[in-house]
């Protein structure tokens, strides 16, 4: 049961006094202090009756907290449901919620967030139109129909909020979310095509606790005659500094171009490094930066809008990829906002949803969920990981961000690798962009557990998928898959093998 006040009539968006134009024209929402004054007053409140029982939620981040599936992090913040009876009312009443109430009631107000100003500022009216007069439920309905083509899906996209994918992910079953995510499409590219259907990239993670340039090539050299690496080479490092940055990237840049292998590498540096990375002249091909759903969140990784805008029109200026010029590459990951004590008070689902707000207005080659990276305490066991991590993937790609998942856990977390086979099953048949894949599935600098590079391997061959054109192309020079394009299993003596070991270029 909804609060059916009425509504102003059309004009811009009034935010506590505030009067902002976006693209078009819009309902008016009530001031904030006037929507706090009717809420005190008892006149917008979200009330169910279930079962014989009064449930109140008292706005809208209350509703959608209360109606997420269980998580450890929602209980830790005092944010989740008392009861199943009571996230059952909380869906119930989600679901009868106008999707213009997202537009109308911010979740966290417009003057003290940028994250929000992005999100209702950019706003596409006119994509929002076709679903303008639906509900939540409504929108799960229409999402799950046939008429709901790739392209329309395509088309919505900029008229979603995170809010609005949030809230519908919340309706969902996980075959909900697995078959409209298998709809979504987001394609980008840099020296490959990433995101095509019937493919799935990896990210080839060859990290070192020491940062030895030559146990980095070496497990780099391990992915590759795996198949993996499309997506990106992409190195944390263990010492992040300027210094360092550069040597690891002019290692890999040398490794790449000697070879020439069509990707793309990265070291996962903070993003003001990159920056004076870029100033020395070193070969960045992606920038890279964690990122959250809050301003405040924002401010704890070190970083605002305007310095990830600085980052990407640097790198957009060095003009080094040969096929696009998607330059930039997003980590979000369930909890980062708790864990900050910048979550606004919203459940951590929907404030991780807000982040890819922030990721799609850059136009990034990559983003990836750290799934089960943050730990326990926000994702407690294998089902809270498998949950979540078809939740992100779900709500980024329905809001046109090219989304890949770290499938991955923490050794104190009640996971072990049978989850993480059923998570990378699911999210290859929800057509993943990419996984993360390290060797053996044992990150030793980090000190988690992800993906091996023959889970790829598995994932392609059990669901016929395969890696990025380009890539495929110069796994088939190398001569490095057979007339079925799997991988070779090559000894020692292949030309192949003697080449890259070798470190010379040949004719390849």
């Amino acid at each position: 049961m909804l609060d059916s006040s009425p509504k102003a009539p059309g004009g811009p968006l009034v935010v506590a006094g505030i009067r902002r134009r976006g693209r078009g024209a819009r309902q008016v929402a009530a001031p904030w202090q006037e929507r706090q004054q009717r809420r005190e007053a008892g006149l917008g409140q979200y009330v169910s009756d279930f079962h014989g029982e009064r449930h109140r939620f008292a706005d809208l981040r209350d509703v959608l907290a209360k109606a997420s599936p269980r998580r450890s992090g929602d209980e830790l913040a005092g944010l989740a449901a008392e009861s199943d009876a009571q996230r059952i009312a909380a869906r119930s009443v989600l679901a009868d919620v106008p999707l213009i109430r997202f537009l109308e009631e911010p979740l966290v107000p417009y003057e003290v967030d940028e994250v929000t100003r992005l999100i209702h500022d950019g706003h596409d009216d006119a994509a929002f139109g076709p679903v303008r007069s639906m509900t939540v439920g409504a929108l799960r309905d229409w999402l799950l129909s046939h008429q709901a083509s790739t392209e329309l899906l395509a088309g919505l996209a900029p008229g979603l909020t995170p809010e609005m994918a949030a809230a519908v992910s919340k309706l969902m079953r996980n075959q909900d979310l697995i078959a409209v995510a298998r709809k979504c499409r987001v394609v980008t590219a840099f020296r490959s095509t990433i995101g095509l259907p019937g493919r799935l990239s990896t990210r080839l993670q060859p990290n070192h606790p020491a940062d030895d340039p030559r146990g980095i090539a070496a497990a780099t050299l391990d992915g590759l005659f795996y198949g993996t690496g499309d997506a990106v080479i992409g190195v944390n490092p263990a010492t992040d500094s300027v210094a360092n940055g550069i040597r690891l990237l002019e290692m890999l840049d040398d490794l790449r171009e000697r070879h020439h292998i069509p990707t793309q590498s990265c070291v996962l540096t903070h993003v003001t490094n990159a920056i004076r990375i870029m100033e020395h002249g070193a070969p960045v091909d992606l920038v890279f930066q964690s990122i959250a759903g809050t301003e405040a969140a924002n401010a704890g990784f070190g970083v605002s809008l305007s310095v990830l805008r600085e980052a990407q029109e640097a790198a957009l200026a060095l003009n080094r990829g040969t096929i696009g010029n998607n330059v930039m590459y997003f980590e979000t990951g369930q909890g980062a906002a708790l864990s900050a004590d910048a979550h606004h008070g919203i459940d951590q689902q929907t404030v991780e949803a807000r982040a890819y707000a922030v990721a799609r207005t850059f136009r990034p080659l990559l983003v990836n969920s750290v799934v089960g990276f943050i730990g326990p305490e926000y994702l407690f066991d294998g089902k809270q990981i498998i949950r979540a991590g078809l939740e992100d993937h779900f709500c980024a790609k329905l809001l046109g961000v090219p989304m890949g998942i770290d499938v991955c856990y923490t050794n104190h977390a009640e996971a072990d690798q049978d989850d993480m086979d059923t998570l990378a099953t699911l999210l290859g048949v929800a057509g993943v962009n990419f996984v993360i894949t390290v060797p053996g599935g044992d990150d030793v600098m980090l000190g988690y557990q992800s993906g091996a590079f023959h889970d790829a391997l598995y994932l392609r061959s059990t669901l016929g998928l395969r890696a990025a054109p380009e890539f495929e192309t110069w796994l088939e020079r190398m001569d490095m898959v057979d007339r079925q394009g799997r991988i070779r299993a090559l000894n020692p003596q292949h030309a192949t093998m003697r080449r890259l070991l070798a470190g010379k270029s040949g004719n390849a």
